[in-house]
């Protein structure tokens, strides 16, 4: 059964994790979620589901203005080709549905089937914005306890550059 947002809040308190969380009409892309957040101080992100032909799961967590190139993402993770992965799948192992896509879902994620892959212009930020399991909120997180509570459950993430490359350096 997943984790309710209530729980996801008990869990945090209890690895001494601040957060600030604000409340908004459910919203299910980044175009929606900047027009409901106001100004919401941090770097806001995006989560993507992913699978590879290999059967591997990857939860990528990227800065909302990041373009991701599934081809380019899997030589950098040495992974198989990349597709999303279906929402009966994602709900199975994350207990959220498209539009919640998060990195506080690895609370549900008790098998470990998921590897966490964080963007490193996270770091970039005092705090970072992501659901908390449901698309009808926001919650704010300082990085080191966003790494702090995904290790809290099993999930050592991988920290990888996905920022486009920069003008002239011949990127590609």
């Amino acid at each position: 059964m997943a984790a309710t947002r209530e729980q996801l809040f008990e869990r945090l308190a209890a690895l001494g994790i601040e957060t600030t969380t604000k409340d908004h009409p459910p919203v299910f892309t980044v175009e929606e979620a900047q027009r409901v957040r106001g100004e919401l101080p941090g770097g806001h992100c995006k989560s993507l589901f992913l699978k590879d032909k290999k059967g591997a799961l990857w939860l990528v967590v990227v800065m909302e203005d990041t373009r991701v190139d599934l081809k380019a993402l899997q030589k950098t993770l040495g992974a198989g080709r990349l597709s999303f992965g279906k929402p009966e799948l994602m709900e199975e192992v994350l207990g959220v549905t498209p539009g919640a896509v998060t990195p506080f879902a690895a609370i549900n994620d008790v098998d470990g089937r998921v590897q966490v892959v964080l963007d490193e212009r996270i770091k970039d930020y005092d705090t970072v914005n992501y659901h908390p399991l449901f698309n009808d909120a926001t919650t704010a997180i300082a990085p080191a306890d966003l790494v702090r509570f995904l290790e809290a459950t099993g999930h050592h993430p991988l920290n990888v550059s996905l920022a486009p490359p920069e003008a002239g350096d011949g990127g590609g």
